[in-house]
């Protein structure tokens, strides 16, 4: 059964909100390749739309930067040329935030207005937009991490801040797919459906880590692959004490087990098309873990491409996009094997 034709706009606008938050993710990454998330040193939710308009205003910002240990420690005789290139990627950021929140709050109120929006969506849409104002607060959050002595934001606060994205970006996907109505799904085995689950999991654990390793820049301490610095163990994994800070606070660490996890989604993703092949899954689950597979052995080429060119702007940030199509295909997966359980009724008599 397809969607009803007054849930079509409510679909059409969820996706252009799901775009839009993809490409603030994406955004996000090169803001943090590009060492321009410390450039805005205040925090202006109502009135911080426009940049410096004049040389007198630019100047004056930069005098602002000059305050802070970025500048003090990192980037002291910068120019103001360069000092206004790195301003205007974290600047894009946070003027991306508010388009997004108009464009999810205003068409928000005007479908629910005129009845558009499903009774029983309207609390979880509304959920969305706290989750997305909070998103906000949490960027400043982040942000003020790094406008202390110690010029980089706390990777604890900038993994928050990006699993807190990609849990909205999760939910919006899932609630189009609840509202565009589907044929019925073929019944999926239980070993189709808990591989399906685990490799969900298995992923959302993957972006935490990804979180890690931007966080301690753990990506540019071995840039070498298959192995690290020559071992397959890197020398320095367990030089943290107690044992479980290294998983917490150590950039070798944290970087190897970035690459296991990622062994190991791309063979769960290969076991999952495997023992779907002869379950029954019907064309439409079939697809879509087919798509799943795909984008995780891309994934898994982006990562080391990035290991091995040491972190470019342009493969890190595909590697960020490639990470969001991940998960938008692992929830398609697990929302299609949900839906097909649910489907499946016993005979009455």
């Amino acid at each position: 059964m397809a969607a009803p034709d007054g849930w079509r706009l409510v679909i059409g606008w969820l996706t252009l909100v799901a775009v839009l938050v993809f490409a603030m993710i994406v955004l996000g990454g090169v803001t943090r390749l590009t060492n321009s998330g410390l450039s805005m040193t205040d925090w202006k939710p109502v009135t911080g739309w426009l940049p410096p308009l004049s040389h007198e205003a630019w100047t004056a910002e930069f005098e602002r930067y000059k305050a802070f240990p970025e500048y003090q420690k990192i980037n002291k005789g910068m120019s103001l040329a360069e000092f206004q290139g790195i301003y205007a990627f974290e600047y894009a950021h946070r003027v991306l935030g508010r388009v997004i929140g108009l464009a999810f709050f205003l068409p928000f109120v005007m479908l629910l207005l005129l009845k558009k929006i499903p009774r029983s969506m309207a609390p979880r849409l509304a959920l969305l937009f706290l989750l997305g104002a909070a998103q906000g607060g949490m960027g400043w959050f982040m942000v003020k991490s790094g406008l202390v002595d110690h010029p980089d934001v706390s990777h604890y606060r900038l993994t928050a801040h990006l699993a807190l994205a990609s849990l909205i970006f999760a939910v919006l996907i899932w609630t189009i797919l609840d509202l565009a109505k589907s044929p019925p799904r073929a019944a999926a085995t239980a070993m189709v459906r808990r591989t399906g689950y685990l490799l969900l999991v298995l992923v959302a654990l993957q972006i935490l880590i990804g979180g890690f390793v931007a966080g301690l820049n753990a990506g540019f301490i071995y840039t070498d692959w298959p192995l690290m610095g020559g071992n397959f163990v890197p020398a320095e994994m367990w030089e943290l004490a107690p044992w479980y800070h290294n998983f917490l606070e150590n950039p070798a660490a944290i970087q190897f087990t970035h690459r296991m996890l990622g062994y190991a989604i791309a063979l769960v993703a290969l076991w999952l098309y495997l023992v779907s092949r002869g379950g029954n899954a019907g064309a439409r689950l079939g697809l879509g873990i087919s798509v799943l597979v795909s984008v995780v052995f891309l994934q898994v080429f982006l990562g080391i491409a990035t290991l091995l060119y040491v972190v470019p702007v342009a493969l890190g940030a595909a590697h960020q996009a490639g990470g969001m199509l991940v998960l938008a295909a692992a929830v398609f997966v697990t929302h299609e094997l949900r839906s097909a359980r649910a489907s499946e009724k016993p005979a009455s008599g």
